[in-house]
């Protein structure tokens, strides 16, 4: 895939993943407790064969930029490389990036600077697997100008996405941003004619758009030169190529979700802990990359765990573990218990010591229960906290923003101190 560049749009503000997006984009928030979102499309191009890999950032980008060049780096004598290209002012450009669809026009002199027939235009904030080798060879043998990943959806679905309209050969005609009622019914497509299965077909009737992209290298530049002032690629780039363009779909019928809200993000972690999940981390084949870390194995005095997912580098005392993925140098008290949680560990150690002065540690104190909750990086829960959302409410802003809750989730920042016998 040597005549391929992918682009990863490092997105933007990610208002709806707040507070985990109060310090980082959303491509840098941590996944499974040990990788960051922006591993997922890397990752997938690495195991594709593709080597030529930009990630455009602007907000909150430090975390991002960290992660991205202390991780990837290949060897000297190779010609790939995964390079930010970060918002910049010119001559011929002042503003930072509108949409995705500006930010790649901003991002087209660096892009250009090396021959590629075809550019790969991906989100930093799905999780999915993905060989995009096959994606490329479809869009090839079909002679397109564009081609779009779609994953099949039912209805429930397709009012969150949007959604296209394919004939039996797979040519998109019609683009609908979240339809519902006629305007959605409208939509359906039948998905046998692009290889799903009958009974499939019936249930998943509608071609939701992945937000992958996959141009033509001539045809990216010529359309986004002759349509200055369009600056989303789903709004308005993608419909208004359906007229004089071919654009076709491709059908990923695998496991793909977007990250986008706090319980998106929060089922989907959930998801891995299934006996068997639709997304496998244990794939030798199709890894997921990421920063190497130099850490001992978790080290446990005594306690109960059950379907859970432990990191290395962490210390456990006795604890009860459910449900729950434990992150990174995670340090959980005696006697606590962490249940359907997210807990995303620390990005040093911190030993114990409860002098007045060194205040509480990172970490889960002793005693304290922690259910149905995402704890970010570096929080200080001291001992015997409860926090289990005992009032069912769905949003709620703690005044001292020590926590949130967000669809019925509690999320503790990161960087948070909670006092001993805090409770919520």
């Amino acid at each position: 895939m040597s005549d391929t560049t992918a682009v990863i749009l490092g997105g933007g503000r990610g208002t709806r993943l707040y507070p985990l997006t109060r310090n980082r984009s959303k491509p840098a928030v941590p996944l499974a407790g040990n990788y960051r979102l922006i591993d997922v499309p890397v990752s997938n191009c690495i195991n594709s064969g593709i080597d030529r890999i930009f990630v455009l950032t602007q907000f909150n980008s430090a975390s991002l930029n960290q992660h991205v060049s202390n991780t990837y780096r290949f060897g000297m004598f190779s010609r790939g490389f995964v390079e930010i290209i970060a918002a910049e002012q010119t001559f011929s450009s002042s503003m930072w990036f509108q949409g995705t669809a500006d930010a790649v026009r901003q991002a087209i002199p660096h892009v250009y600077d090396r021959p590629h027939r075809d550019v790969l235009i991906l989100s930093g904030d799905h999780l999915y697997r993905m060989d995009y080798r096959h994606f490329i060879a479809h869009h090839r043998q079909r002679g397109a100008d564009i081609t779009i990943a779609v994953h099949p959806v039912d209805s429930a679905q397709a009012r969150h996405l949007g959604i296209l309209h394919a004939d039996e050969a797979g040519r998109i005609a019609e683009f609908r941003e979240k339809p519902r009622g006629k305007a959605l019914a409208e939509m359906r497509t039948d998905t046998r004619s692009l290889g799903l299965g009958a009974v499939e077909a019936r249930r998943r009737p509608y071609l939701g758009s992945m937000g992958i992209y996959l141009f033509r290298s001539e045809v990216l530049r010529e359309i986004l030169g002759r349509n200055p002032g369009a600056i989303d690629f789903a709004k308005e780039i993608i419909p208004g190529a359906l007229s004089s363009l071919r654009v076709q779909a491709y059908l990923h019928e695998g496991y793909w979700r977007d990250i986008g809200t706090i319980r998106s993000f929060y089922d989907a972690h959930m998801d891995l802990l299934r006996p068997v999940p639709p997304l496998s981390l244990f794939d030798q084949g199709f890894p997921i990359y990421t920063h190497p870390r130099f850490l001992p194995g978790s080290k446990i005095r005594r306690g109960a765990f059950e379907r859970s997912i432990l990191n290395a580098g962490c210390i456990i005392d006795r604890a009860t573990v459910r449900h729950s993925i434990i992150g990174l140098r995670s340090r959980i008290g005696s006697g606590a218990l962490v249940e359907d949680s997210l807990v995303f560990g620390a990005d040093s150690y911190q030993l114990e010591k409860r002098s007045a002065s060194e205040g509480i540690p990172i970490g889960i104190g002793a005693k304290s229960t922690i259910r149905r909750a995402i704890v970010d990086k570096n929080a200080r829960i001291g001992r015997r906290v409860v926090l289990e959302n005992a009032r069912r409410l769905r949003t709620y802003d703690d005044p001292e923003e020590r926590f949130f809750v967000r669809n019925g989730i509690i999320v503790v920042p990161k960087d948070a101190v909670l006092p001993d016998g805090a409770s919520f």
